[in-house]
């Protein structure tokens, strides 16, 4: 039995977020006594195919057609179906995006598998196949018993520390024999948001809300977030009035994002916004009201004046990250 992780691409580079599916999906192989095959489609930098193994791929299945160049729900779906067949793969693993959220229920039903979504840790295999969840939006964990002989697992992002080593993985090329009724759809143009640091790659999220009081005070959060490597985000309110656009909207009905450090400068910390970053493994909340709701959630909280705290927090980042 192996485990199949599908690869998501961008720009024929491969997307951080699948480089820690590929090694989940490494971890889970060696629970099951079995090997990780990495799914690559479409064409891409061929250099990076190999490095996958950096991250536990033993091969890495790779059908480079330039159909499958987009992200065809339906075609994608039958080609992860047909390569799972052929590596006789127990177990899929997707890490969610905009793209898995529409293409693992398929792969689920065209597997006969069983499918857990928003999968927060490697699965107990101790007695069975348990994996835990977040549920409510992240509020809450449940823990999924999976007792289907094939199962189909989407992780969120910091489901596990990734740890790098050298080592290529086994590159074969393939063909699957994909319908043409599955190209049935066209897609005619694609819209992405611009930027130096997309918020759903991020590692630092840098936040501003109404509480920065003007559009034409940003600098100082797109400052931080420049000397930090890090990507802007907003909350709802601030997009909704124009001052930034809403691809940089983190919340429920926004964009959710999981880094490894979350600021949040003058947000007061709505249900809804904490909805689209509870998963964060760091939250710090910069607040001049002390009453805000955000600290409630914060790991770190600083009670004062964002005009006055960030220009200080930046030149000591600077300070520390120049040494």
């Amino acid at each position: 039995m192996s485990v199949l992780v599908f690869v998501e691409t961008d720009n024929k580079s491969i997307k951080k977020s699948s480089t820690e599916a590929v090694f989940y999906a490494s971890k889970v192989a060696s629970q099951l006594g079995g090997e990780a095959v990495a799914l690559v489609l479409g064409p891409v930098n061929e250099s990076e195919l190999a490095t996958l193994g950096n991250f536990g791929a033993n091969k890495v299945l790779h059908d480079n057609s330039e159909k499958l160049a987009v992200g065809n729900i339906l075609a994608y779906a039958d080609a992860i179906s047909q390569a799972s067949a052929k590596v006789n793969a127990s177990v899929v693993v997707l890490a969610k995006s905009s793209l898995v959220d529409a293409l693992a229920g398929r792969v689920a039903i065209k597997n006969g598998a069983a499918i857990a979504t928003n999968v927060s840790e490697l699965p107990d295999t101790s007695n069975g196949f348990v994996v835990k969840r977040a549920i409510f939006t992240g509020k809450a964990f449940a823990n999924t018993s999976l007792t289907a002989d094939k199962k189909v697992l989407v992780i969120r992002k910091n489901a596990v520390s990734v740890e790098e080593k050298s080592a290529n993985a086994t590159v074969e090329n393939v063909s699957f024999a994909i319908a043409d009724a599955n190209f049935a759809l066209t897609q005619t143009k694609v819209e992405k948001a611009s930027g130096e640091v997309l918020l759903p790659e991020a590692e630092i999220v840098v936040s501003g809300g109404r509480g920065l009081k003007g559009p034409e005070n940003w600098g100082i959060i797109e400052d931080l977030a420049k000397t930090l490597g890090a990507a802007t985000g907003c909350s709802k309110p601030v997009s909704d009035i124009g001052w930034r656009p809403h691809h940089e909207h983190v919340g429920q009905t926004g964009v959710k994002v999981s880094p490894n450090l979350y600021i949040a400068v003058g947000i007061s910390g709505a249900i809804q916004h904490l909805a689209g970053v509870n998963s964060s493994k760091v939250i710090v909340v910069i607040n001049k009201d002390a009453e805000a709701p955000f600290f409630k959630a914060a790991d770190y909280g600083i009670v004062g004046d964002a005009f006055e705290v960030l220009p200080k927090l930046t030149e000591a980042f600077k300070k520390v990250l120049n040494n």
